[in-house]
Parts: C-alpha cells; structure tokens; sequence
C-alpha cells in the first residue's frame, strides 16, 4: 500500500470547509474538471451520508465509491476503487480527508490517498502515483483559493 498525503490550511471554519467537501453534487463550483476528475455522478444521497455512493468516470477509469466514514466536521473517508478502462485491472484506492480546527475561522485539511496497486500494473507504479499526487495537490490547492475568498 502507498498513501499519498497532501495538506493545505484553509482560512475558514471545518465546518465550512467539511461541507464543501461532502456536496459531492456541487464540487464543480470549487474544483474543475481534469483528466483525472470529470465530476462526480449517481450519488446515491443528497446529503451524502455514510454509506453514499458514487461515480467518478476519468480517461484513466470510473471510480466507484462509497462512503465509509463520517464524523462531521473533522473526518471523511471514501473507498473508491479505480476500474481501468476494458477492465484491464483496479487499483484499489481509500481517500481520507482530516479537519483540524487551528482556531477562529481556520482549519488544518490533510489529504491522504492510499493505493493498492495490482502486480499488473506495477510497471507503470511511478506514473500511477505521480497522477494521483499531482490530483491531490490539485484538489486542496482549489479547495483553499475557493474557500480563502471573501464571503
């Protein structure tokens, strides 16, 4: 297993920022689409609860996910494996958000991302972790210049 851990500071409540988070159906307003993440589709709850589930289809695969944990404001966890196109193999993958408040209207957010990557594609490991670093980062850096705005 690999985890792959990103963390940003944002200056607003985790309140704030676990709701944005959790609006699966609304993340376009802060994170634009990429190779990597097309949008989120087939939500099975609005609001997402534990249990939700989801569909994030990329050029890389379709990620079918489900919620497995969740303690507002501070923890969201999510089992999404990636099914490579033709089936060719998944990568099995858990995203893990952490909130910690750092006082008044500021909150610590880490990202971890842990793979499981099949023998399969272990050639192709370096390019598989470098996309899913370079997604993180992408994530938290547009979740904190969305979030940091004026009200």
């Amino acid at each position: 297993m690999i985890d792959i851990a990103s963390e940003v500071d944002v200056q607003r409540s985790a309140e704030t920022v676990f709701d944005l988070i959790v609006d699966f159906r609304r993340q376009d307003r802060w994170l634009t689409k990429s190779a990597v993440f097309r949008g989120t589709s087939e939500i099975s709850s609005d609001p997402v609860t534990l249990g939700t589930t989801y569909r994030e289809p990329s050029a890389a695969g379709v990620r079918t996910g489900t919620v497995t944990e969740l303690e507002r404001p501070i923890k969201l966890t999510c089992h999404q494996p990636l099914t490579m196109p033709l089936r060719a193999a998944t990568v099995d993958a858990t995203l893990r958000y952490t909130l910690t408040p750092t006082g008044g209207e500021s909150t610590h957010v880490k990202r971890v991302v842990t793979l499981g990557i099949p023998w399969s594609l272990r050639l192709f490991q370096p390019l598989l972790v470098r996309a899913f670093r370079r997604e993180s980062n992408r994530t938290l850096l547009a979740l904190k210049a969305y979030a940091d705005q004026p009200a």
